[in-house]
């Protein structure tokens, strides 16, 4: 059965916005793994506009589940990945200038020194996963980076207003997924996905976690995040595997 982790983000990212010490994303991950997350995930950007240092070290020791970690491919942040020892790390695009997230990794052309780069997490006994579209190209690139998951950009399905548009988007995805299953990799999915759109996946067999983190805050404004985090868990119970 698929598992769902939560993105504490949009906590910091609130807290932040006063430059205060509430809400607090520690308090907030240790409730959602009350209700019933898996894993807990921390995009820790390089100009720290929600994420803090501090907050993936206090995350990394109160976690009773799985801290991932989101990061770009920085020699800042394989340092603070091997000092911090998550679970997971997920290396992902970065531009300063965007709100969030644009579109996955590019690794074509790249796969030697990705793989230098994660060799070293990999030693330690962290798992990796890279956050790409679901493009045949960037897939087969993956494997060779020798990644266990990759996890597939569900940003343009989401965003995509016109139903052919977001039924190319979805089918794009499913292939993607099946492609990689094919050659060995472990797939996730995240980016834009929340409880309406996230039912087009519900007989897609093979997905191992959905990453999912500002559908289930915002939600959480209106009826809690504890609600928020079961809501989320019980329909992603009732899918495929």
């Amino acid at each position: 059965m698929p598992v769902l982790s939560v993105n504490v983000d949009h906590v910091a990212t609130l807290r932040q916005a006063r430059m205060g010490i509430e809400p607090e994303p520690v308090t907030a991950a240790y409730m959602a793994e009350l209700a019933g997350a898996t894993g807990i995930i921390v995009h820790l950007r390089e100009d720290r506009r929600h994420i803090q240092d501090r907050d993936v070290e206090l995350i990394k020791q109160t976690c009773n589940t799985r801290l991932h970690l989101e990061m770009a491919a920085t020699k800042e942040m394989q340092g603070i990945a091997l000092k911090t020892d998550p679970e997971f790390v997920c290396l992902v695009p970065e531009k300063r200038e965007e709100l969030t997230t644009e579109g996955g990794l590019n690794c074509i052309g790249r796969e030697q020194e990705l793989s230098d780069y994660l060799a070293p997490l990999h030693e330690k006994g962290i798992r990796s996963s890279l956050f790409i579209d679901a493009d045949p190209k960037q897939i087969e690139s993956a494997r060779a980076i020798g990644t266990e998951y990759i996890e597939i950009h569900t940003g343009h399905f989401a965003d995509a207003k016109e139903i052919n548009a977001r039924n190319a988007e979805l089918e794009k995805i499913i292939q993607g997924i099946k492609l990689a299953q094919g050659i060995g990799l472990k797939v996730n999915l995240g980016h834009g996905l929340n409880y309406r759109n996230i039912l087009a996946f519900k007989d897609v067999p093979g997905i191992k976690e959905y990453s999912i983190g500002h559908a289930i805050m915002a939600k959480a404004i209106y009826v809690g995040l504890d609600r928020a985090v079961r809501d989320m868990v019980e329909t992603i119970r009732t899918f495929s595997d």
